[in-house]
């Protein structure tokens, strides 16, 4: 007989921005009783987000200024650790990615497996073309994941996914308040995590590209790419001791 899990607090958080006409169906989504609580980040939206997500029951957390998609983050992992989770699932709330997976993405930490698991669109390229994804990020996304898994020795399907799940640890290891408060915000995390060991798995999950689903242009896809690319760079440099990065040093 399998040992029983311990009770684990699991906090979704969800970083918002003119989320109104999703968040009911991507809260409805997450399967009754695999989160505790669900903590919204509102950055300054200029709909009803607020007004729904109160309606909803959900911990509201109003920026006074936006603050940008890695800035609205940080509110977030700081507000979950503060209120005790131990598994910390980011969600955005904008129905681009399938909240029923919580439950499995939790577990693979709850039973040591994993220490971050990641929602990997690009299960096969028909899969991610047939959701919506432009051709371009589709591209981008598969060279930009295979430079980062070669230089970071990892073997991720995808680097560039928004639904994430975190244990305790991770976040209170990684100095994530250095990051960007923009989109690359994410792909730091990442090569922080790989340059402090942490096990990293991902499971898939459909993609889903429509006209409510936030999503960058193609210039700021470009810009996204190459800021990556100087992240890894900066954690070789630094690796190698020719320059001194404080994202890669502990909290």
């Amino acid at each position: 007989m399998a040992p029983a899990r311990m009770k684990l607090k699991v906090v979704a958080v969800m970083p918002a921005y003119n989320a109104e006409k999703t968040l009911v169906r991507t809260v409805q989504d997450i399967p009754a009783g695999s989160v505790d609580k669900i903590i919204l980040v509102d950055d300054c939206s200029r709909d009803d987000t607020v007004a729904v997500a109160t309606k909803l029951g959900l911990q509201v957390i109003r920026h006074e200024k936006n603050l940008g998609y890695g800035g609205n983050q940080k509110t977030c992992y700081q507000a979950a650790l503060d209120d005790g989770a131990d598994i910390v699932v980011m969600i955005h709330p904008d129905y681009q990615y399938d909240s029923r997976l919580v439950p499995y993405m939790t577990g693979l930490i709850k039973d040591d497996i994993c220490d971050i698991v990641l929602g990997n669109r690009i299960r096969t390229r028909r899969e991610a073309l047939q959701g919506g994804m432009p051709f371009y990020k589709y591209i981008f996304n598969r060279a930009l994941t295979v430079i980062e898994n070669l230089l970071m020795g990892q073997n991720l399907g995808e680097w560039h996914s928004g639904l994430r799940a975190y244990s305790r640890k991770v976040l209170e290891t990684i100095p994530w308040q250095r990051n960007s408060n923009d989109f690359v915000f994410d792909c730091e995390f990442l090569v922080q995590s790989a340059a402090f060991g942490f096990r990293m798995g991902d499971i898939p999950v459909p993609a889903r590209y429509f006209e409510e689903a936030s999503s960058i242009n193609f210039q700021r896809s470009v810009r996204y790419g190459l800021e990556s690319l100087k992240s890894v760079a900066r954690y070789h440099l630094h690796r190698w001791k020719l320059w001194r990065c404080s994202l890669f040093e502990p909290q």
